[in-house]
């Protein structure tokens, strides 16, 4: 993620006692390290390296196990979150009919690429492989709303409406 894009670590007291009982319960189990960045990343949304540290340090295992795991599940995130959750497809069907064009319109209006979030957290951005709606190519979905048969000028105003 580049720097001007990057969305500082905000962890709430409540967050970090709610983590802190986490790493007890886990601590003197047998890979307790899965669950515990489950239900970590269940709390904040995503794993920040400041998370990934607590962990390492309740858990009694190094930074870099913590890291690797975490970044070896797709299940887990570095990056934070947007209260809007978009996801545009790349599957073949949506990227023949144009779904790269898709994404391109939705990085330049919202200044961010693919796996940010806005400053504001308010977006963030995925692609994706194939969302099953094949027949309505290409798609973009916006948390749980499908938006199919996109083109590139439609997005502006498709992501204006989840501005208000």
């Amino acid at each position: 993620m580049s720097e001007k894009n990057s969305v500082p670590f905000n962890g709430t007291p409540e967050q970090e006692k709610m983590l802190t009982e986490v790493i007890a319960k886990h601590h003197d189990q047998p890979g307790g390290l899965m669950p515990t960045l489950q239900e970590a990343q269940g709390i904040y949304g995503y794993l920040p390296i400041e998370v990934q540290s607590k962990i390492a340090d309740g858990l009694g295992v190094s930074l870099s196990e913590v890291f690797g795991v975490a970044t070896f599940y797709s299940q887990f995130s570095l990056t934070p979150k947007g209260k809007h959750k978009i996801s545009v497809c790349l599957g073949t069907a949506c990227y023949v009919k144009g779904s790269d064009k898709v994404l391109e319109a939705v990085e330049q209006k919202l200044g961010i690429k693919s796996g940010e979030c806005t400053e504001d957290g308010l977006f963030s951005i995925d692609s994706c492989r194939c969302v099953g709606a094949c027949g309505l190519a290409p798609v973009m979905t916006i948390d749980e709303d499908v938006y199919g048969k996109l083109t590139a000028k439609e997005v502006g105003k498709i992501l204006d409406s989840y501005k208000e």
